[in-house]
């Protein structure tokens, strides 16, 4: 069953947010904030797929309020519908040229509010379905490198606000190049394939990201997560990608395909470099590959030695 669409709907009157959710309350998940502030901090929250904004409202009015979403990156790419009982020409105007994609006239009529919030919320389905397609690596299915760059950036960003931990891993799969070489890359593909599938296996939170980095190389985003998980999750990986048993017998690691990985965790601030986490698990992984792969090596770094790696 396809998961409902949440509709965020900010007004400063009651009984604007009443009206408005008996019309949209069958098709989709209803939330609402009666102040400019609150709606910011309900849209960080859960992120709505869409919001019904009232242009006229105290304190922060729709303009600002629409304003900050769209300059956040967060949110920006969260259509704003307009809500307002203003006939002006210039004010609509006005609108659409920070970033809302529709207006709704006030008395609501609820049957062009639900053909209008149906017809935004399928573009901007499409328009999210294209995106994936953009960010999806097609042998393996997992995101590509333009993808976990798009995230790690957004979740440094997040996490700063709490100070939490991110965890971030690097993997490569051992001698691979001798691996295509032996066997043909048909099978190159087929094993990248494999560990690809065994990865996706192995990092199941929600919040969580696996990638295909590039070639024979993954990377894994774990948010709040602490060194000593993400330890343990890269060791699972690793014994994972053993579990297959595809046979390697130009390896000098194991006689089947192995996998190296790096680990780096640090506490997000503001300010921090998102790859910098990236150079330093690509730091730890140059470590277990030198011990003699088939490992995991990994620590935390301080955020002096972040921005170190970000200077360097």
């Amino acid at each position: 069953m396809n998961k409902r669409a949440v509709v965020l709907i900010v007004d400063d009157e009651v009984s604007n947010i009443e009206i408005l959710s008996a019309a949209l309350e069958e098709q989709h998940e209803i939330c609402f904030a009666t102040s400019g502030q609150e709606a910011l901090e309900v849209a960080r929250s859960i992120s709505p797929d869409l919001v019904l904004l009232d242009v006229m409202m105290p304190d922060m009015d729709g303009y600002e309020v629409c304003r900050r979403i769209k300059s956040d990156p967060l949110l920006a790419d969260i259509p704003v519908i307009f809500t307002t009982a203003l006939g002006d020409q210039d004010a609509e105007v006005r609108g659409l040229e920070i970033g809302a994609i529709d207006y709704v006239t006030k008395p609501i009529s609820p049957v062009i509010v639900q053909a209008r919030v149906r017809n935004h919320l399928e573009m901007k389905q499409m328009r999210d379905q294209l995106a994936a397609l953009a960010v999806t690596d097609a042998l393996t299915g997992l995101g590509n490198r333009r993808k976990l760059e798009t995230i790690l950036n957004q979740e440094v960003m997040r996490l700063a606000r709490t100070g939490a931990n991110l965890s971030v891993l690097i993997l490569d799969i051992d001698f691979f190049k001798r691996f295509n070489d032996s066997y043909g890359h048909t099978a190159g593909d087929r094993c990248i394939a494999m560990v690809g599938a065994a990865l996706a296996r192995a990092v199941r939170r929600a919040a969580d990201l696996a990638v295909r980095y590039g070639g024979e190389e993954f990377a894994c985003l774990l948010p709040e997560t602490s060194h000593d998980e993400a330890m343990e999750i890269a060791s699972n990986i690793r014994e994972r990608v053993r579990a297959l048993g595809i046979p390697h017998s130009e390896s000098d690691a194991a006689p089947h395909v192995t996998v190296s990985v790096g680990v780096a965790t640090a506490t997000c601030f503001n300010g921090a470099d998102p790859m910098s986490w990236v150079k330093a698990a690509d730091e730890q992984l140059y470590i277990a590959k030198k011990a003699g792969r088939n490992g995991v090596a990994g620590r935390i770094f301080r955020q002096e030695e972040l921005r170190e790696l970000h200077a360097a």
